[in-house]
């Protein structure tokens, strides 16, 4: 409620003390004080690590459609869910927010990862299998990818089969270090994609140094792209520059015929989104 209450100004700058229910309070006790921020951070993460230890962390599975073949599926992203006590789930969003907050993104982050590996594994997921990851969290590549490696041995998937997609790549400052994550992946046998293309100048200084295997394009650039003279300039430019560089392009956020048809009519290789497929803890069959 007080997080909802303040503004994130109000929050970082108000101090709050705790103390014991019914014990006094001195002056001594007041350089105890935080910033309220860090203190609903602290509540929120009570939850949010106790969800982590239990391995209350759920994978769905989202189509990815040929454009030229829509009812032919390629591939699915994996989209990581929590589960609360009472089933309910927490939204990806709701989920990296709080792991921010309280300084566990790198668990959180990790264990997107294995879990995603498992859950397509069990599922008996075909094709190419999309999972995220956040640079942020890797400091050492050989270190922090090892239990992803250790869990695509174990599965049995090749790992040919399975993209990492780079997320959040407008918060990218060290591309060294990208590249240098980037090639441990490839090294390992997997490959690589930049999501979220169109969103930002970051993500289009990250398409050359980089090299992906595929790039997504940016679901708010998709949406109402058919009717949208500005992003159906920018869309049909970003698509032109990956057909050049000969990387298959992902339009993200497909939701109406129209959208299916433009993207489609000018190059994308494959297509993600609610017109296509919702995300769903089963995975979608392929048509007979």
């Amino acid at each position: 409620a007080l997080g909802a209450a303040f503004s994130a100004q109000e929050l970082a700058e108000t101090l709050a003390l705790t103390v014991p229910a019914g014990a006094p309070s001195s002056l001594a006790d007041f350089v105890r004080a935080r910033p309220l921020s860090r203190l609903i951070a602290q509540a929120r993460g009570l939850w949010f690590s106790d969800l982590l230890a239990d391995g209350r962390l759920v994978t769905h599975f989202q189509p990815i459609v040929s454009s030229q073949a829509p009812a032919r599926i390629v591939g699915h992203e994996c989209l990581t869910r929590g589960r609360l006590l009472d089933g309910t789930l927490v939204a990806p969003r709701d989920l990296f927010r709080t792991a921010i907050d309280t300084g566990l993104l790198y668990f959180l982050d990790r264990a997107a990862r294995t879990g995603a590996v498992r859950a397509a594994a069990k599922h008996g997921v075909d094709g190419t299998i999309f999972i995220n990851f956040r640079p942020s969290t890797i400091y050492n590549p050989a270190f922090c990818l090892a239990s992803t490696v250790r869990a695509v041995d174990e599965s049995g998937i090749a790992p040919d089969r399975i993209v990492f997609e780079v997320v959040e790549s407008e918060d990218v400052n060290d591309t060294v270090h990208l590249v240098a994550i980037l090639d441990a992946y490839r090294e390992a046998g997997f490959r690589v994609a930049l999501d979220d293309l169109g969103s930002g100048y970051g993500s289009l200084k990250l398409l050359h140094r980089l090299q992906p295997d595929f790039v997504k394009l940016d679901m708010d650039l998709i949406r109402h792209v058919d009717r949208d003279a500005a992003k159906a300039t920018i869309a049909a430019k970003l698509l032109e520059t990956a057909a050049d560089l000969r990387i298959p392009s992902i339009a993200e956020g497909v939701e109406t015929a129209a959208e299916a048809a433009w993207v489609r009519e000018h190059g994308a290789t494959y297509q993600q989104g609610f017109y296509h497929g919702a995300p769903a803890a089963a995975v979608a069959a392929p048509p007979a």
